[in-house]
């Protein structure tokens, strides 16, 4: 019997696809510096040219991403995609619960956004008083002009964002309204507030009619994997709401991903 190229075993597993599977977890796992390819060569045991193609093969399939000053590998949002892709159904089952609960404290919408095909999506939504609202379900999210997209973009790698926003080079970003922010410059440094503060808020920048926040929904190595809002109308969802509604909106994002969960069991 002759050995396959891919280093297929006598398992029936393909050594190459164990290999990039290692290597996508040490990159998750390194911080700083170790993330480079050297350092991920030997955390995983390979030699550095076989680390070097299965590392390009995996940027090239935007699962990681490279960044050229340091030379060090980050995950890339085409794990988010990916997840997405996958309907995420037990996601959306475990969210429904925090949706109404989020729902009834806010006394406004809650929804839960996913990362599909590229494109962000709401796939729940509950409206206050108990009736499932159909107005956002099933649409696609502006990336620049609602606080659910840039909390993806916020918590992307910086190397994506434009890709994600389908920006060209020196273009501005599409005004939906007065209060869409339309310079790239601009939006930067709203997403490092956002990173800061832990939720994002949009001032009717989609619709002049809706206003919102949302926080991201993380698992437990800090990757993106969904996102919670809450909005409602402009002359209900007022700014002085922000700050209360955004620690609901990040309550129910722990809540929803486990982490709260797993960290009172730590304790």
């Amino acid at each position: 019997m002759s050995h396959s190229s891919e280093g297929r075993q006598a398992s029936g597993r393909v050594q190459s696809v164990e290999r990039a599977a290692a290597l996508l977890r040490a990159v998750a796992a390194a911080p700083g510096s170790a993330a480079s390819a050297t350092a991920l060569a030997e955390a995983v045991g390979l030699n550095r040219t076989t680390t070097w193609r299965i590392l390009a093969t995996l940027e090239d399939q935007r699962l990681v991403t490279h960044d050229r000053e340091s030379g060090t590998y980050s995950l890339g949002f085409g794990l988010i995609d990916l997840a997405g892709r996958a309907d995420g159904v037990p996601l959306v089952r475990a969210a429904r619960a925090v949706l109404w609960r989020l729902s009834s404290q806010a006394r406004e919408t809650a929804s839960l956004a996913l990362l599909r095909n590229g494109v962000l999506r709401y796939v729940a939504e509950v409206a206050a008083g108990g009736v499932v609202a159909a107005g956002w379900q099933g649409r696609a999210v502006s990336m620049h002009a609602t606080s659910t997209g840039k909390v993806l973009l916020a918590y992307s790698d910086p190397t994506e964002v434009r890709t994600l926003l389908q920006l060209p080079r020196g273009g501005r970003l599409p005004r939906h309204t007065p209060t869409t922010v339309t310079s790239l410059a601009a939006l930067e440094k709203e997403l490092a507030v956002v990173r800061q503060r832990g939720f994002a808020v949009c001032r009717g920048e989609f619709e002049s009619s809706a206003w919102g926040v949302s926080a991201p929904v993380l698992d437990m190595s800090d990757r993106l994997v969904a996102v919670v809002s809450i909005w409602g109308p402009s002359e209900r969802l007022t700014e002085d709401r922000f700050d209360a509604l955004g620690a609901i909106a990040v309550a129910g994002a722990v809540e929803i991903s486990g982490r709260g969960a797993q960290a009172g069991r730590a304790s």
